[in-house]
């Protein structure tokens, strides 16, 4: 198919909303990435997102709703630390596991009896899911296990010819996917994906918030993926991509120890690009810098044919835990240590 190129204009969201109703994919701006959009209450359109990525079956899609009144209709049990939580962050970059209404069907919850529900902070896509009048499930709008798309242009590259439209919202703001938590009891969250609400944001509402084991470490054999961007190999470039942690003079070293054709960098915005031996791009002087650049910047990587790169690894706190969390899955855990 052609896959149409729609403005953010009410003509053009119009448009994408009246191809979701007749169950048509829509790449959908939200303020962390863009989203590869269907009905989540019609399991055929669901199927169709899960074929267009390739997307492993058993990986859950997470809903977006338009207002706090729309979480009651497809989830039950919610536990009143829920509306507080979504008092503070909503609309913005934060999903709420919770109990599924048996309107969403099992396979936008990837098998599981919960359901991944947030409200986006973005002006295109709020108005799409009320103009559809629709729950939106979407996942990151990319070819599963690739980076990201933070602009039409990414998602462009992925899906052109396997989807109706996509609605060109800009670049997105985050630029890393949502926070996803759970409720452990009425005082407790877990976080099972980090994303732009930390840990510390949290602690403002909840009295304690844990950190799932599974962000920096591979899940065990048997343990179920609870929430997107848990189990496999993911916002990966073509590149082999190496996490190098310690001082900049180390990673210096160490990468021009191992310089050969192909190979690159990505340093902190502060790093002098005179101290290392091959082409090095920055990424970000600052955690939210960072969140929002890498995604393009591993897409970068590839344009130019790397066949290595190298990425000083970033702190792993605040937001910066996001960007550590996809970046040590796009190598596939593989961390140097200098």
């Amino acid at each position: 198919m052609k896959t149409e190129l729609l403005s953010a204009t009410a003509a053009g969201i119009d448009r994408a909303a009246e191809l979701l109703k007749k169950g048509e994919l829509i790449g959908m701006p939200t303020e962390t990435v863009y989203g590869l959009a269907a009905d989540a209450c019609n399991p055929e359109a669901v199927a169709n997102i899960f074929a267009a990525k390739g997307r492993p079956a058993d990986n859950p899609l997470i809903v977006h709703i338009a207002d706090v009144e729309m979480l009651s209709e497809f989830a039950e049990d919610i536990p009143d630390m829920a509306y507080r939580l979504a008092e503070k962050f909503w609309p913005g970059p934060l999903t709420m596991i919770l109990k599924k209404k048996s309107c969403i069907p099992m396979i936008t919850s990837g098998g599981l009896d919960t359901v991944g529900i947030r409200m986006p902070n973005h002006e295109a896509a709020l108005m799409l899911i009320k103009k559809s009048g629709l729950p939106i499930a979407a996942p990151s709008g990319n070819i599963s296990g690739y980076p990201s798309p933070t602009k039409s242009s990414h998602m462009m590259r992925d899906m052109n010819g396997k989807i109706a439209a996509i609605i060109d919202g800009g670049e997105c703001s985050v630029g890393v996917e949502s926070t996803v938590i759970s409720f452990e009891n009425c005082n407790t969250v877990r976080i099972l994906r980090p994303g732009g609400v930390t840990r510390e944001d949290l602690l403002e509402v909840v009295d304690n918030v844990f950190i799932d084991p599974a962000i920096l470490h591979e899940l065990q054999e048997g343990q179920v993926v609870r929430s997107p961007g848990m189990k496999y190999k993911h916002y990966s470039p073509k590149a082999h991509i190496i996490m190098v942690e310690g001082e900049y003079s180390e990673f210096c070293n160490y990468v021009n120890a191992h310089t050969k054709e192909g190979v690159y960098a990505l340093i902190f915005d502060n790093d002098n690009k005179n101290e290392i031996n091959v082409v090095a791009f920055n990424y970000g002087g600052d955690s939210i810098q960072q969140a929002h650049n890498i995604f393009s910047r591993l897409r970068e990587m590839d344009s130019l044919n790397a066949d290595t790169v190298y990425v000083r690894a970033p702190k792993a706190d605040g937001v910066g835990l996001a960007v550590y969390n996809r970046l040590i899955r796009a190598a596939g855990f593989e961390v140097i240590q200098v």
